[in-house]
């Protein structure tokens, strides 16, 4: 069977030369858990021509819930791996780099002059969030940037908007709070929920890999996320948005 015409019907939808500029696009999406797994996925849908993706984690059994890479064949295998698999297997010429390491300060700061046209930042662990969110304004790169998507469950209520104006998420509270510490005050676009954070589904942890604690999620609020990130960057990189 002839994969030639795949994106024919995308083609359809925004034309040849739209198509041409998502293929020219070079994107990197960071993390690839519940928001950034769908994200990567749908942004190769679309017929993203180059993308790096970065994930140093493995697939966990608690991973099954809303990541697009868990799979009880998949346990204990590396996130990066399995998307770099999926994505090749959805657009064979896709030029794609995967890195398979967690966030470090001194990593990220290469990474993102990597000449991207969009960067994706889908962490969810604070300090490593605001180590790459830091070096892509320090680089004037652009970026879109997930805040918490765990402790709701009502889909209406995801928003795309600048960090300065989110509300009702306590992560994004926390990035402007370092940002203005930082004497950041130009915001950039990001994806949040204007749904209070129901308190009772915080669990702490021992503070490994970076994370103090976390919400318990629903299948579909995550994967939400990151399809409105891909949705705007998709949006941009072909002159829709």
């Amino acid at each position: 069977m002839s994969t030639d015409n795949w994106l024919i019907r995308t083609e359809l939808l925004i034309g040849t030369e739209k198509i041409e500029s998502l293929r020219q696009a070079n994107v990197l999406v960071v993390g690839l858990g519940g928001v950034g797994s769908f994200a990567a996925e749908f942004l190769c849908r679309a017929g993203i021509g180059r993308m790096t993706i970065v994930d140093g984690d493995v697939v966990d059994v608690s991973n099954k819930n809303r990541q697009l890479p868990a799979l009880n064949s998949t346990l204990g295998q590396p996130k990066a791996e399995v998307m770099a698999q999926r994505m090749l297997d959805i657009n064979p010429e896709l030029e794609l780099r995967v890195v398979q390491a967690f966030q470090q300060p001194d990593f990220m700061e290469e990474l993102v002059r990597g000449g991207f046209d969009y960067v994706l930042d889908c962490i969810d662990s604070f300090q490593p969030k605001i180590n790459l969110l830091v070096q892509c304004l320090d680089a004037k790169v652009n970026l879109i940037s997930s805040m918490g998507a765990g402790g709701r469950v009502d889909p209406s209520k995801v928003k795309i908007d600048d960090v300065f104006r989110s509300y009702n998420c306590p992560f994004a509270q926390q990035t402007r709070k370092f940002l203005r510490q930082r004497g950041i005050k130009k915001g950039f676009p990001v994806v949040f929920s204007s749904e209070l954070v129901m308190p009772n589904s915080l669990q702490l942890t021992a503070g490994s890999a970076y994370k103090k604690s976390y919400y318990g999620t629903i299948s579909y609020l995550p994967a939400l996320f990151g399809i409105h990130m891909a949705s705007y960057v998709i949006r941009k990189l072909s002159g829709l948005l």
